[in-house]
């Protein structure tokens, strides 16, 4: 079935003006889906007011919180939201600002040095953004209030968002995406969930990332449901927060996932769940491959479904997840297409049977048509109407979508191609192992060998060489680890994913 496209503030119309839309647990606010309209409308009357016009990109650096939401929704009325990861880097901030060509960027009052010294050294104005007591969002110029312009409303062909690819294989690409796209992808995502206005998520993900826009927040205004977004993610405050606000689901990185697990009590014990489960309905996660055991932990330890999705930031996020009960989930799998087409391909541009690894493809709605001022990138991942993800993986009869790697990702050692998962999730079914990371490094006689990082659970200690016996165990030799790195941290990117490449390069190097 089918969805209509929507300018994302028509979601906000959708609900009772009563409804509360919001709740920021730390401020004790709470704001309904009438007050969001009305300050998102007026923020988009200053940002006109401000010089905004459609297509204009309107940069904000923001933690998560009321005024991300609202300048979110407002830039993209007025002209084009593009959120900056707050952790940039002076040289970031002005590399993405260029980039963008924004026109203003949004920061808190304080704070915010590297991107405010990036933004004075490119010229581009800064508007300052803040709460008052009472939850209502404002913008400031030079310490005084911005005017109000009126504005006419966009089209659904306008793009609404402006994101960037990760870059892990050279320079990011630029995202544009359209209302058509992220409101087509919200429903999808309540579509797939059964999201009501009963239901109130609790939004953990950063807000200049498409999962936390869209899973978290759009999926939820789309559904009228609340969504509760404390300032940041910690798990000593997480299931008190789901409890004071009865939380039904929440979505995550598999990161996140663990460091509850890390404070859960006795799964086999259900009465020493925390207070605050009792109302889940399910987890999903997302953004990272979620393995097997820590998807049955997850579930042994809080109580609910967990379901395990796949999104990407060129399709306004999900593209697959797997259903709730009493459909069937599959442990490993990212699940069935949720309204977006998902085929396999290989190098010539044929589709696969079923059963057979090649490159995914999706196709649908909120999939964009191109990158922008970028045509190489456009002519190599987009054929006959389909989008190359870039990830090798493997459709069953009934559907189910089982990712093996990133393509650029898999190891060739000697002509063998090996799944990194595949020796991750091997590794962390050792009980002294917390996280894992296999990777490829360069080899004399094979072109490749296989070689791992591993971070032990807190008190755990455990030799490499126990490690390397416990895998030649479980792993046929040419896929088992040569050498194993104890290391205290393993690099991932602001949204959980792990650095898969960094990790390479820093230990060919060694």
């Amino acid at each position: 079935m089918s969805v209509s496209p929507f300018v994302l503030t028509d979601f906000l119309d959708h609900a009772r003006a009563d409804t509360i839309a919001v709740v920021l647990p730390e401020q004790n606010v709470t704001v309904t889906y009438g007050q969001l309209r009305d300050q998102v409308t007026a923020m988009a009357e200053q940002l006109a007011a401000a010089g905004i016009g459609r297509g204009d990109r309107v940069a904000t650096s923001l933690t998560n919180g009321l005024p991300v939401i609202v300048s979110f929704l407002a830039a993209g009325l007025a002209g084009t939201a593009a959120p900056l990861n707050p952790a940039y880097k002076e040289d970031e901030f002005k590399f993405y600002l260029e980039d963008t060509a924004a026109k203003v960027l949004i920061l808190p009052p304080e704070g915010a040095d590297e991107a405010r010294r990036a933004a004075i050294g490119r010229g581009v104005p800064i508007l300052t953004i803040d709460t008052d007591a009472s939850g209502t969002v404002s913008l400031r110029r030079d310490g005084a209030a911005v005017g109000r312009k009126p504005i006419a409303p966009p089209s659904i062909d306008d793009v609404a968002l402006v994101l960037h690819t990760s870059g892990s294989t050279g320079r990011p690409k630029r995202v544009p995406l359209k209302h058509a796209n992220l409101s087509i992808s919200a429903q999808n995502v309540a579509r797939s969930y059964q999201l009501t206005s009963a239901d109130v998520s609790l939004c953990v993900m950063p807000l200049f990332h498409v999962h936390g826009l869209v899973a978290s927040t759009l999926a939820t205004l789309a559904s009228g449901g609340t969504v509760v977004v404390p300032a940041k993610f910690s798990p000593l405050s997480f299931w008190r927060t789901a409890r004071d606000h009865n939380v039904t689901w929440y979505s995550a990185v598999p990161t996140l996932h663990q460091l509850l697990l890390a404070r859960a009590g006795d799964p086999s014990d259900p009465s020493r769940r925390p207070a605050g489960t009792e109302k889940l309905r399910f987890i999903r996660s997302c953004s990272a491959s979620l393995p097997p055991a820590v998807m049955h932990a997850l579930e042994a330890a809080f109580g609910a479904p967990v379901l395990e999705a796949y999104g990407m930031t060129e399709a306004a996020h999900q593209m697959a997840s797997n259903p709730l009960p009493p459909s069937e989930r599959k442990p490993g799998s990212v699940g069935r297409g949720t309204d977006v087409q998902i085929s396999i391909m290989d190098k010539a541009g044929r589709h696969l049977p079923v059963g057979e690894a090649g490159e995914v493809v999706i196709k649908g709605p909120n999939v964009i048509t191109g990158y922008e001022n970028n045509p190489d990138a456009n002519a190599s991942s987009f054929v006959d109407g389909w989008f190359r993800t870039g990830d090798q993986g493997i459709l069953d009869e009934h559907g189910y979508l089982t990712l093996v790697a990133r393509i650029k990702e898999l190891i060739n050692r000697g002509g063998e191609k090996i799944s990194p998962r595949e020796v991750d999730e091997v590794l962390l079914t050792h009980p002294s192992v917390a996280e894992a990371v296999c990777f490829g490094v360069p080899h004399g006689t094979w072109g490749e060998e296989v070689e791992a990082a591993v971070v032990l659970r807190d008190g755990e200690t455990i030799a490499a060489p126990d490690l390397l016996a416990f895998c030649k165990e479980r792993l046929a030799d040419y896929k088992r680890p040569k050498q194993i790195h104890i290391t205290q941290a393993i690099p991932r990117t602001a949204t959980g994913k792990i650095q898969r490449g960094a990790v390479a390069k820093a230990y060919s190097q060694a």
